[in-house]
């Protein structure tokens, strides 16, 4: 059986729909290529379709809505001028592949954001239409009013946004905090609330040790998940890098590709105080300062109670005389007024939301889980979302033995950002992975 990326990708559904809900043309003869994107970092899925398409497609319609005159260009005679509905059905070319399906419902439909890359000659015309989910144009329509209390806890709140403000009726993934946290909206968007709350969010299981939070959505919905326990999920797929040796191999498996972005940015970390920073807190109920014993934060102190997707992280040596490491030398001072009795008037004297059990932990959990970065290219794999978590195995670079795995870069891995892409040549996934530590077996393995 052929690979599903050398397997042409079928489009069962591809519909724009005019603004005003009265006109549908269908593309599909004239899509080029599709490309579906999702990201850990991005509250909303997006899209891009490549159109090529005659002169011929649609016949314009007049002032009510009635199709009048000879046909002519999607462009014009739709016309395209952004917000249009897209209906995007494409198949699976495996059984265990199911492809993409935003066509079961309208609240499912894809909207186009823009239209790019637009050359009309005399029959034919080509664009590309950059397309975003429903919630994404909401979102630039609202604004979040209201006030929350001090007594809410953090994923209460999520849940109160998504549903009041995004008004979305798609599943959500949202795991629950330890911490509450009051805060007003003051006319934010509701993006800009979430994505600020995450970085404020403490797992309940783990403890402030694994503080911090990401929201996104996928094709599934949207989630608001804690890194930690992200980590901690059964690894979706194993796929193995062989070369040009290839007999004998799930071919749906094999790496096509793949590339180390990035092995580590220390200086970055230093910069954003990942491995230790000193922190002052001021109380302006008692005037006082975070004491100094309270003040350091260390790598260590957290490090060890976390999951890892490979080993724990060994910090090297301040110099080579030195007895200190990277997490005895604070690299950054963080300073903040702590938020007491302004959001209650019988209010708790304590902070709301001590950010000693969030703001340092969130840093360096976000900063290292960027720790390695890889590209990778693999057959289409419609299964596979973001936040995922794979393995990968690669061969070591040995002239003994050229089957064995290298134990330091193989192992598991949290996609990052996925692309699923279908053209007339086949469909593949591209993928860019990262993870926290190195090694082939973590806190996250049986085997570690």
């Amino acid at each position: 059986m052929a690979s599903p990326a050398r397997l042409r990708s079928q489009y069962d559904e591809i519909f724009i729909e005019s603004n005003d809900q009265k006109r549908t043309v269908d593309i599909r003869k004239g899509v080029v290529s599709i490309d579906y994107y999702e990201d850990i970092f991005s509250p909303t899925i997006t899209a891009t379709i490549t159109v090529i398409n005659t002169g011929d497609s649609i016949a314009k319609a007049d002032d009510e809505g009635n199709s009048d005159g000879p046909r002519q260009s999607i462009y014009n005679g739709l016309p395209l001028r952004g917000g249009e509905r897209v209906s995007i059905k494409i198949a699976g070319n495996t059984p265990t592949n199911p492809g993409l399906d935003f066509s079961k419902k309208p609240a499912d439909y894809l909207y186009v954001s823009s239209i790019s890359n637009v050359i009309s000659e005399s029959k034919r015309e080509s664009f590309t239409l950059n397309l975003v989910s429903r919630e994404s144009i909401t979102n630039e329509t609202t604004r979040v009013a209201k006030k929350y209390p001090t007594s809410s806890r953090i994923d209460q709140s999520v849940q109160d946004i998504i549903k009041s403000y995004l008004k979305t009726d798609k599943a959500l993934t949202v795991d629950e905090t330890s911490n509450k946290y009051g805060f007003i909206g003051n006319l934010k968007k509701p993006f800009t609330v979430l994505i600020w709350l995450a970085s404020k969010a403490v797992p309940k299981t783990s403890g402030d040790a694994t503080a911090g939070f990401l929201f996104f959505q996928t094709k599934d919905g949207y989630n608001f998940r804690s890194i930690d326990k992200l980590i901690t999920e059964k690894p979706k797929a194993t796929y193995t890098y062989v070369g040009t040796s290839q007999e004998g191999t799930n071919k749906d498996f094999n790496i096509l590709s793949y590339t180390t972005n990035r092995n580590q940015n220390l200086l970055e970390k230093l910069r954003l105080g990942a491995y230790a920073s000193y922190r002052v807190f001021y109380n302006p109920l008692t005037g006082e300062f975070t004491p100094q014993e309270k003040a350091v934060f260390k790598f260590s102190d957290y490090a060890g109670k976390s999951k890892n997707l490979g080993k724990t992280l060994t910090l090297p040596k301040i110099s080579n005389s030195s007895g200190q490491t990277l997490e005895d030398i604070p690299s950054r001072i963080i300073t903040r007024i702590l938020d007491i009795g302004t959001m209650e008037k019988d209010a708790s004297i304590d902070a709301n939301s001590d950010p000693s059990k969030y703001q340092s932990q969130t840093l360096m959990r976000y900063n290292v889980l960027m720790t390695q970065t890889l590209s990778m290219t693999v057959a289409s794999n419609t299964n596979l979302r973001a936040g995922d978590i794979i393995e990968c195995q690669f061969p070591k670079v040995s002239k003994s033995d050229g089957n064995q795995f290298d134990d330091e870069q193989s192992g598991l891995y949290m996609i990052k950002e996925l692309c699923h892409r279908f053209d007339t040549d086949g469909s593949y996934t591209s993928m860019l992975l990262v993870r926290d530590t190195f090694g082939r077996y973590g806190t996250n393995n049986k085997e570690g």
